[in-house]
């Protein structure tokens, strides 16, 4: 409606140039109060789009902050306990990514991760999931601590129960750098 309404008055003034003229002539508005109008409206517009960033850069930090820190670490660990291969080659990637430092990765040992990885590796009856738990393995064994813990745990077992794929060469690759990680750290590694 307002947009027809503005048509049919460009289009009369357009029409009408005197009495668009006079019209001018006898408005107590001038040029100068309408520049002020505008950068006034463009001030407040812009305020409330600065407004609405924020509102939604705050909403979703509250959506996505609770994801990190220890409840990232707890979360992880429940998916581990589901029966679904998919859900415990998720939890393993995540506690892979969460392992970025030592702190983090006792953290990941006290709590009863690797001893969760282990029985996901244990219990793994596919390539994929293997390959998830050796990988979230290999990145909390980057700690001199959480190596001494993982072969309290009978890792060095374990990997070696774990069959060989010959499809997936990773999986390989990840048995054989824990392994060598944990020789040379002096473990004994049965052959």
């Amino acid at each position: 409606m307002r947009k027809l309404a503005a048509q049919l008055v460009t289009h009369y003034c357009r029409k009408n140039p005197i009495r668009n003229g006079q019209n001018r002539k006898f408005s107590t508005h001038s040029e100068a109060d309408d520049l002020a109008l505008e950068k006034d409206a463009e001030r407040k517009i812009g305020w409330v789009l600065k407004l609405f960033f924020a509102g939604t850069a705050t909403f979703f930090g509250y959506q996505i902050f609770p994801y990190l820190g220890d409840n990232l670490l707890q979360q992880s660990l429940s998916l581990l306990h589901v029966k679904d291969p998919l859900f415990k080659r998720m939890g393993a990637s995540r506690l892979a990514r969460f392992a970025i430092d030592d702190e983090r990765r006792l953290k990941i040992v006290e709590v009863g991760g690797a001893h969760e990885l282990l029985k996901m590796l244990e219990a793994a009856k596919d390539d994929r999931t293997r390959k998830e738990a050796l990988k979230a393995l290999s990145a909390i064994s980057k700690s001199d601590k959480a190596v001494e813990a993982l072969h309290q745990a009978g890792t060095t077992a374990i990997i070696n129960s774990t069959p060989n794929s010959s499809q997936n060469i990773e999986i390989e690759q990840y048995k054989s750098s824990l392994l060598k990680r944990f020789h040379d750290l002096k473990y004994d590694v049965p052959s």
